[in-house]
């Protein structure tokens, strides 16, 4: 286990930065791990705040520093990312978990979504993709376009569980347009794409997906699609 950074990124005036990102890397592979740091230390909105190499110790990492966004390699020996991803979330439940994979669309991936991560990119995505990631995670979205949120519950949405006895109370709560929502959203339609369905402001279609998310009690939008695929909504 790394020693934790607690210095904060700084201005050209020396000043910290506000309000910076405070990230965690965990990957087995060392080269990896620096590789993620340089990219992510050179921006000034972003603070590594440590490393991991295993599941174990990005265990205790994230109950010590709380960190805003977890880049999780989904295959580590002992504790893999998937088991290590949902423990985690129960000790800092505020974090955000992207999971980390060789391959697209594999089924590591969808089973880290499954254990609540808010998204998946592969290990070679591009350095601006992964940077829009991290940022979007951070602020509440989730990293995971419509098109592969279609393409991933093609091949592993009939092996979802369905929710628990609690479904058709939080679905009651919904208005009639919540609930159109829900089910585009479980069809991996972007907000553009609802809006264009429904006839209606982009930014009316954000305020309707957050208060979904809110009577649902759901974290974001990736829990949004198996909550839906669960239910029947989609399939």
């Amino acid at each position: 286990m790394t020693d934790p950074r607690t210095d904060r990124p700084r201005r050209g005036d020396g000043e910290p930065t506000a309000r910076a990102i405070r990230l965690l890397i965990v990957d087995d592979q060392a080269l990896v791990r620096m590789g993620f740091r340089m990219l992510l230390e050179a921006e000034p909105d972003i603070d590594v705040v440590a490393e991991a190499g295993n599941g174990a110790d990005a265990l205790l990492l994230a109950q010590e520093l709380r960190p805003d966004v977890v880049l999780m390699d989904v295959r580590m020996p002992g504790l893999d990312g998937i088991a290590t991803t949902s423990r985690l979330l129960d000790l800092s439940p505020e974090s955000r978990v992207i999971v980390l994979t060789t391959f697209d669309l594999d089924e590591y991936a969808f089973g880290g979504l499954r254990a609540g991560a808010s998204g998946f990119l592969v290990k070679d995505t591009r350095p601006a993709e992964l940077l829009a990631a991290v940022r979007a995670v951070a602020n509440g979205e989730a990293a995971i376009s419509g098109r592969v949120t279609r393409r991933m519950l093609e091949l592993f949405g009939g092996r979802l569980p369905a929710s628990d006895g609690a479904a058709p109370a939080l679905l009651a709560s919904l208005t009639p347009r919540e609930l159109e929502i829900l089910t585009a959203i479980g069809e991996g339609l972007s907000n553009g794409e609802i809006a264009e369905r429904f006839f209606v402001a982009e930014s009316t279609v954000k305020t309707h997906v957050g208060r979904v998310l809110q009577k649902l009690a759901l974290r974001d939008r990736v829990q949004a699609v198996i909550f839906a695929y669960g239910e029947g909504l989609v399939g």
